[in-house]
């Protein structure tokens, strides 16, 4: 299974998410969505499903406060991050023990990191607008017989 990661859009999908993401399965976007246009776009892509950031209006249709779900027997969790302060790894691995994999945005960092358990968090980075010293970005979650494993794609 093939499932795109995107977060931190703020209102901003850029053209070439389509190309970066063509061909995945289902598109989970980990918070401050910006808007239900955002979502209407990505859906032209694959299905969507998005939590809440702590930027997004609490009335913005087809927006969860977290997504648990199996996916080809794999654990995945996504929320924000803001919920447990500075998402860091660690307090996320610790709130979300029940989780193999655990997606967030927040903090605009592309971030990949593996448990010593073989837990995953990743952060696929900012798809809208970005610090000057990062790239917009995006990510493929790769769940098969071979494992779990993540690609950033950059966005311009």
């Amino acid at each position: 299974m093939l499932i795109g990661l995107i977060s931190d859009t703020h209102g901003l999908v850029r053209r070439d998410v389509h190309t970066a993401l063509a061909g995945v399965d289902l598109i989970l976007h980990a918070g401050d969505v910006g808007g239900e246009d955002v979502l209407h776009e990505l859906s032209m892509i694959a299905p969507v499903r998005a939590v809440f950031g702590n930027t997004d209006p609490r009335d913005t249709r087809g927006l969860t406060d977290r997504i648990d779900e199996t996916f080809e027997g794999v654990r995945v969790h996504v929320s924000h991050g803001h919920e447990v302060g500075a998402p860091r790894p660690e307090a996320l691995l610790k709130k979300y023990r029940d989780a193999q994999v655990i997606v967030h945005g927040h903090t605009h960092q592309r971030v990949e990191y593996r448990s010593a358990d073989g837990r995953l968090v990743i952060n696929p980075g900012a798809a809208g607008e970005t610090p000057r010293d990062e790239f917009a970005s995006a990510a493929k979650l790769h769940i098969g017989e071979g494992g779990v494993t993540v690609e950033f794609v950059q966005l311009r």
